[in-house]
């Protein structure tokens, strides 16, 4: 009987130690060290797939020269969202984790997408729900595929031995905290357990040329649960997110050995299951009536798409002792930022105000280049005068009051052109970046606050 044996992780970044310590020493995080029981077999996990394939790969050192450059193979999937944030299609051989919220739509978006994959054996692993759970959400998607098989198993020394019986082409592991490896005496979920499952898949991947979909749950804070070395073992890590009072989700691109790591894909969440959102500009934009202060179109990028989206704005004079500043979907900081400008540059007295800014459709914008519209929805409210809804934004503010210039502005513009706007302001200094405009929309440069200000108001 081997003797049990003891170790120290940091439930953080996964670094082993012998003993007990306040601060890791790997990533400098107070109190993350949990004590686990580990007992490792003498046997490797990757020998219950040894006998998978037939093409014995002979390990030895190579220059480079030597290596043969060829294209990476790409499954193409019936889903365009999921073949854009994966730079083109799933590469064989990789492995892809899959993050988000309980309840967002991970299990069905993957569930669907393996049943539509027709001709592709598909295995679904699933250590969260029973099969008659799963075939109950496959009836209620209404797609049918003979190659599709589950498995409901959490030990990795038995899934492993069903796919060398099975030989699937593509695997779905739904979730990667739920799996326990023989080899590792603690429990499911664990540190040392995630990290331990995670190697073994990864092995089997690059052995087998077999892409696999880790799907993982993520932490109260919103970070993906398991230790970071889980986020650098994968190939391409994807988090899938949105406000579940809204029907759009969007999946997000992290990190991507295979393409560019800035893609997004949108989706609607319907009684069909996910489907995939084509041009999500005119779903973001509010069909109204009538003309309303304190709204203004931004055209803005996520990756290398173009979203035009709506940005709302709240100016009241204030009640209570201190000013409120409540946003949604926007970073905190960079209103206060964009507030003091006004403050500074324009004269305008935002301190006795309270502010509210809503980005419409749940959405959660970084670009910067969102600002200038922030500022027009701002001064429209504040001035309760109602902007032109044919009239659109795009432009960096900078503390001093100036707009600056943004990337990708011709495709910017060729999207607000495509949604029947009439006019756009961007920063003066992106008219070198500016083709010769043989459109229907009108390109206004401005490079000071104080200019947009006179040419609205």
């Amino acid at each position: 009987m081997s003797k049990v044996k003891t170790a120290f992780f940091c439930s953080n970044c996964g670094y082993e130690s012998a003993k007990w310590s306040g601060r890791c020493a790997s990533c400098d995080q107070w109190n993350t060290f949990v004590e686990e029981v580990i007992t490792k077999d003498n046997k490797l996990a990757e020998s219950e797939w040894r006998n998978f394939t037939t093409d014995k790969k002979e390990t030895r050192t190579i220059s480079l020269t030597e290596v043969v450059s060829a294209e990476e193979k790409r499954i193409i999937t019936p889903d365009p969202e999921l073949n854009r944030v994966l730079g083109g299609g799933i590469v064989a051989g990789s492995i892809v984790l899959v993050a988000g919220e309980p309840g967002i739509g991970k299990s069905t978006l993957f569930l669907q997408n393996g049943l539509r994959l027709q001709g592709l054996r598909t295995l679904y692993i699933s250590g969260e729900e029973s099969e008659q759970q799963i075939k109950m959400r496959a009836d209620r998607l209404n797609f049918r595929n003979e190659d599709f098989y589950l498995l409901t198993e959490t030990s990795t020394q038995v899934i492993f031995q069903e796919i060398k019986k099975l030989r699937p082409d593509l695997i779905i592991v739904d979730s990667i905290q739920t799996l326990q490896s023989p080899y590792i005496e603690s429990s499911a979920g664990s540190v040392s357990q995630i990290r331990e499952c995670a190697a073994e898949f990864q092995r089997f991947a690059k052995d087998t040329g077999v892409p696999v979909f880790l799907i993982g749950h993520i932490t109260k804070d919103g970070g993906i649960a398991g230790p970071k070395i889980l986020e650098h073992m994968v190939d391409t890590v994807l988090q899938f997110e949105g406000d579940r009072h809204y029907a759009y989700r969007i999946l997000r691109t992290l990190k991507n050995r295979f393409g560019s790591a800035a893609e997004l894909g949108i989706y609607e969440m319907t009684s069909q299951g996910m489907r995939g959102v084509v041009n999500p500009s005119e779903l973001l934009i509010t069909q109204k009536e009538e003309q309303l202060s304190g709204i203004a179109i931004a055209a803005s990028m996520e990756g290398l798409r173009p979203l035009l989206i709506e940005v709302q704005a709240l100016v009241t004079q204030s009640v209570y002792g201190t000013p409120q500043r409540t946003v949604s979907g926007f970073e905190g900081r960079r209103l206060q930022l964009l507030l003091a400008v006004l403050e500074k540059r324009g004269g305008f007295h935002f301190g006795v105000k309270d502010v509210f800014l809503n980005i419409a459709g749940g959405l959660k914008v970084e670009d910067p280049s969102i600002d200038l519209a922030v500022l027009c929805a701002l001064l429209s409210s504040y001035e309760d005068v109602p902007l032109s809804s044919r009239v659109c934004f795009s432009g960096e503010v900078g503390l001093s009051g100036e707009i600056r210039a943004v990337n990708r502005i011709d495709q910017r513009i060729a999207e607000a052109e495509k949604l029947g706007f009439e006019k756009i302001f961007v920063s003066k200094y992106n008219q070198k970046g500016i083709a010769v405009n043989k459109s229907g929309i009108e390109v206004v440069p401005v490079s000071r606050v104080e200019e947009v200000y006179k040419y609205l108001f």
